[in-house]
């Protein structure tokens, strides 16, 4: 089969939905790197609420800094892998290998990771 006859019969609607992920996973980052920056910002907002109470506050950021810099790095690489395996898959779908070509591995270990976080931020909320 010659590469014309191949384009000829390529659906679009594999590229759009290839696309359509594509996009999806940049919302996940997004929305990885705002959530980040509320919990970063959290820590604040418990010293404030510390010093209208007793006048006496803990000094330092606490774990939401480091939390919430967390997601902000996790969303930050997961914009950069969604965009890197977008150009894998159009590629892949082009040479007609993409069912052998890819996995989720990297979604499961973003799942991962974001459990780890909220198992974190829980506890972090119970202590106080």
């Amino acid at each position: 089969m010659t590469n014309e006859t191949r384009d000829e019969q390529r659906d679009p609607r594999i590229y759009m939905a290839a696309e359509r992920t594509f996009l999806a996973w940049m919302r996940t980052a997004l929305a990885l790197m705002a959530f980040g920056f509320v919990v970063a910002r959290f820590g604040v907002f418990l010293r404030e609420l510390a010093l209208t109470g007793d006048g006496s506050a803990r000094q330092g950021a606490g774990p939401s800094l480091w939390v919430g810099l967390a997601l902000i790095g996790a969303g930050v690489l997961t914009c950069v892998v969604s965009a890197l395996r977008h150009q894998r898959y159009v590629k892949a779908i082009d040479e007609g290998i993409f069912r052998r070509s890819f996995g989720s591995t990297f979604a499961f270990a973003l799942v991962a990771v974001l459990a780890l976080v909220g198992l974190a931020m829980a506890i972090t909320l119970v202590r106080l």
